[in-house]
C-alpha cells in the first residue's frame, strides 16, 4: 500500500535476515502449531498413511502422545466380521476431486497389549464379494470417510511433495551459510573406518579380476611343448599376485574389524568435523509457504464448488494470485477495497466471483490495521469499437 513497486531484493534479503535471526522461526512456527493444536484437543499435527508394513501399535501411541501426529494404516489383525448391517453407503471425494461411494462402518477398537496399545478408530470397507478391508487411524478428529479417502488416496502425498517443488520451490535453498552443529549424541561414521572399507573393497576388486585372469589361464594350458615354459612362468606369476592381493586383503580386513564402524560426534577429528546449513531462514520461508498453501487449498475447494471440471480449480486460484488488483483504502469508511482484474473467460469469472463472495462474507480484515477487506471482480475490458473499411 502506497509502495510504486516490488521492493528490491536487497531489501527482502535484509528483512529475511532480521526475521530469521536466531531461534525466531522456530518459536513462530511453535507458537502457530500450539495455537492451531490448542483450538481443537483432537486435531492433529498432520497425518501419515502407509501400508501395513508400518503396524506398530506402540509407534501410533508414541507419535500421538509425544507429537501429535496420526498414523492410518491398514489393520494387520482384524477381529471377526462386522454385521453388515452396520455398513452405510457413503459418498465421498478423494483427494484428487474423484467421487466415489464405498460401504463403510465404524467403532472403536483396541490395539496392542496393555502397556504399549491404544484406542483407535477401526473403519472397515464391505467389498461386492463380502469381504471387509480393516484401516485403524489415530486421526480422531476425523470421520470414517475421511481416513478411506486418505487411505485410498495415500498416493497424493508424492504429489505434494512433487507440487511443492515444482510451484513453491520447497526444494530450493534459501541461503548458503553455515553454522556448526550442536552437540549430539548422534553416532556418525568414523573415517578411519571408512578409509579401511573403501580399501578393502578396492582390493577386493582387484583380486576378484585377477583370480579371474588366473582360472582362465589355467583352463587354456599350451598344447605345443616349445610354449609350456612361458605358460609356466605367465602362470607362476599370476599366483604370485593373486596371494599378494589376498595377504593384503586379509591385513585390511583385520584392520577394519578391529576399528569402530562408529564414533561420537565429539570424538571426530576437527579436520573431518562438516558444518550444516544455517536452518533459521529456511525454516521461516517454508512456514509462510506452508501457510500459503494451506490459504491456496482452501480456496480451491471454494472455487471447486463452481466449476464443472473440478481439476482446473488450483490452476485458477494460481492465476488469480499472478492476476492484478487495485487497492483502494478508505480510513473513514474502514474498508480496503480490493478490485479483482476479470479473467480471460466467463467460466473462470463465475468461480472467482464465488470465492469472492465467500471472502466478502468472512469479513477478513488486513492483518495490522481495523480495515475490512471487500473484493470486487471487475467487469471485462471494453472491446473498441469495430471501424468498417473504407468508412469516413
Amino acid at each position: 500500500m502506497g509502495l510504486d513497486r516490488v521492493p528490491e531484493v536487497r531489501c527482502l534479503r535484509k528483512k529475511l535476515a532480521q526475521l530469521s535471526a536466531g531461534n525466531a522461526p522456530e518459536k513462530w512456527a511453535g507458537l502457530l502449531s500450539q495455537q492451531w493444536l490448542e483450538a481443537a484437543p483432537y486435531r492433529c499435527r498432520f497425518v501419515i498413511v502407509f501400508d501395513r508394513e508400518g503396524y506398530s501399535p506402540a509407534f501410533f501411541k508414541d507419535m500421538w502422545q509425544k507429537h501429535r501426529i496420526a498414523c492410518i494404516t491398514y489393520h494387520k489383525y482384524p477381529k471377526e466380521a462386522w454385521p453388515e448391517e452396520h455398513f452405510v453407503e457413503t459418498q465421498f471425494t478423494l483427494l484428487n476431486g474423484e467421487q466415489v461411494s464405498l460401504k463403510l462402518a465404524e467403532l472403536g477398537s483396541w490395539i496392542g497389549d496393555r502397556k504399549q496399545g491404544l484406542w483407535v478408530r477401526e473403519v472397515r470397507k464391505l467389498t461386492t464379494n463380502g469381504h471387509q478391508v480393516s484401516l485403524i487411524s489415530s486421526a480422531y478428529g476425523q470421520v470414517a470417510w475421511g481416513d478411506a479417502a486418505a487411505m485410498f488416496s495415500r498416493w497424493s502425498q508424492e504429489n505434494f511433495f512433487r507440487y511443492m517443488m515444482e510451484h513453491y520451490a520447497i526444494d530450493l535453498l534459501s541461503e548458503y551459510r553455515t553454522e556448526e552443529i550442536p552437540g549430539t549424541n548422534r553416532p556418525v561414521v568414523n573415517p578411519s573406518w571408512r578409509t579401511l572399507d573403501s580399501r578393502f573393497r578396492s582390493l577386493k576388486g582387484q583380486l576378484q579380476r585377477w583370480q579371474a585372469q588366473f582360472a582362465a589361464h589355467v583352463l587354456h594350458p599350451e598344447p605345443d611343448a616349445a610354449d609350456v615354459p612361458k605358460w609356466e612362468r605367465r602362470k607362476s606369476d599370476l599366483l604370485e599376485t593373486v596371494q599378494q592381493l589376498e595377504h593384503k586383503l586379509e591385513d585390511v580386513k583385520a584392520q577394519r574389524k578391529q576399528t569402530p564402524q562408529h564414533i561420537a560426534w565429539d570424538q571426530l577429528p576437527n579436520e573431518d568435523k562438516f558444518k550444516r546449513l544455517a536452518p533459521s531462514r529456511k525454516r521461516l520461508i517454508d512456514t509462510v509457504k506452508l501457510i500459503a498453501y494451506r490459504a491456496e487449498t482452501a480456496m480451491t475447494a471454494i472455487v471447486r464448488e463452481s466449476l464443472a471440471r473440478e481439476d482446473d480449480a488450483r490452476s485458477l486460484v494460481r492465476d488469480l494470485f499472478r492476476s492484478e488488483v487495485d487497492l483502494s483504502p478508505d480510513t473513514t469508511a474502514g474498508v480496503l477495497k480490493v478490485d479483482v482484474h476479470a479473467m480471460a473467460n466467463p467460466r473462470s469469472n463465475r468461480a472467482i466471483r464465488h470465492l469472492l463472495d465467500q471472502l466478502n462474507a468472512a469479513e477478513f480484515k488486513y492483518p495490522g490495521t481495523n480495515l475490512k477487506l471487500e473484493y470486487t471482480l471487475l467487469g471485462p475490458p471494453s472491446e473498441p469499437p469495430t471501424t468498417e473499411v473504407g468508412a469516413t
